[in-house]
């Protein structure tokens, strides 16, 4: 009997490898253009609203915070509908969420760009944000069981480097178009772009091999999500992820006020391509796979927040080539440590991957939604001081945490 189960595992274990998509197969190659424009669409939509955010203030009279709230009302959205999507996706497939959360977004966008109200720019705005939901929850869920294992690392950072090339382009675009001609202009060309990708994605991206759909029990979810929190390499991913988003999201937030105050006095055009430093994690998000594979993901990850903590502190200094040093490197260790945790997260457990990936996703962007906000307290009051010392305080927890995984809670 024992040896016709470990023969059964056995060939259940080869099929599954045997349906796995290959390196550099045509269905490889069609997965990951697929996604780049996905993930590419999804974060162009989410933070090309940011350099638009002045023009809200003055054209309906809002204070900065209030503005800023079309921003986070989309990553809190984002971060409830993370718990929403991944179960349907249960039902209806991975790759149909993927398209038709892409789909509804670019609609809302669109719809976004004949808003007249502010109360009308912030409902779709959520809208948006819990649509995209959809993009961000179930993407990792989908490479993680469609590609070969020995390649998704490497597939999940070409997935982030996506995302980071969006958002970039997204930033750059709307401070063009906005300073030429109109806001509602961007919301419109972005609405149609993530239109057209997301129906080539839908024809594109090959049909789930390795997915099995099942039917919706409500105490079944809700069972199998407060089950991780019982893994305690779980909560440990989940804590870290909610901090060091957070502390990225900050850093960028408030770094451009400073340069705008004395030493520096730099103009909103030049200070917007400082979002040009996000291009580093196209490079590194991918090349991190080689590392943790190599020296193993703990290590990685620690390696990763000192990096961060580096970064922070070539900030304090008042010159100019000191503070892009230092958000580079801080970049460069940011981008290391999501595409680590993301992987590692992708790969903990078979029995509860959804829940797993989906509650990581929801934490990160929780924290870039909460810790944008909670920071602003520590820049009003004492300024970047404040802001350098909370980082840095929050990073270092983040290290503490991570030294806390015991080499035998390392399961991948």
């Amino acid at each position: 009997m024992l040896i016709k189960k470990k023969i059964k595992n056995k060939n259940i274990k080869n099929l599954y490898s045997n349906n796995c998509i290959k390196y550099k197969t045509k269905n490889f190659y069609k997965v990951i253009i697929s996604l780049f424009l996905v993930g590419f669409s999804t974060f162009s939509i989410l933070y090309s609203i940011q350099p638009i955010l002045p023009i809200f203030s003055k054209k309906f009279f809002l204070t900065p915070s209030q503005s800023s709230l079309a921003l986070s009302i989309s990553t809190i959205s984002m971060a409830v509908g993370i718990l929403f999507m991944s179960p349907i996706s249960h039902i209806y497939g991975r790759r149909k969420i993927i398209s038709c959360s892409l789909f509804c977004s670019s609609i809302f966008t669109i719809i976004c760009s004949f808003s007249h109200t502010w109360l009308e720019i912030v409902f779709m705005r959520a809208c948006i944000g819990f649509t995209l939901s959809g993009v961000t929850s179930v993407a990792i869920l989908y490479l993680s069981e469609e590609m070969d294992v020995k390649i998704l690392p490497f597939c999940i950072g070409l997935y982030i480097s996506g995302n980071t090339i969006g958002g970039f382009i997204g930033r750059l675009f709307s401070n063009i178009i906005v300073r030429f001609f109109s806001w509602r202009l961007v919301f419109f060309i972005i609405g149609c772009s993530s239109l057209f990708f997301s129906i080539v994605s839908f024809i594109n991206l090959p049909q789930s091999k390795n997915f099995k759909s099942s039917s919706l029990n409500f105490k079944c979810i809700v069972r199998n999500f407060l089950l991780p929190f019982k893994i305690k390499i779980c909560r440990i991913l989940f804590i870290s992820g909610f901090l060091f988003m957070g502390c990225f999201v900050s850093l960028f937030n408030y770094i451009s006020y400073r340069l705008i105050m004395k030493p520096f006095l730099l103009n909103q055009i030049s200070i917007s391509f400082l979002s040009i430093i996000y291009l580093i994690g196209v490079y590194i998000s991918p090349k991190s796979s080689i590392l943790y594979t190599k020296y193993g993901r703990k290590s990685i990850l620690i390696c990763a927040l000192y990096i961060m903590i580096f970064g922070i502190f070539l900030t304090f200094f008042n010159k100019l080539i000191l503070i892009l040093l230092g958000l580079i490197c801080f970049t460069i260790g940011f981008f290391i440590a999501h595409s680590t945790a993301s992987s590692w997260i992708s790969l903990l457990t078979k029995k509860y991957k959804l829940e797993i990936s989906s509650l990581y996703f929801f934490f990160y962007y929780l924290g870039s939604s909460l810790f944008g906000s909670f920071i602003g307290i520590f820049w009003f009051y004492w300024g970047w001081n404040g802001v350098f010392f909370i980082l840095n305080f929050i990073l270092f927890s983040s290290l503490y945490i991570i030294f806390n995984i015991s080499n035998k809670l390392i399961q991948i």
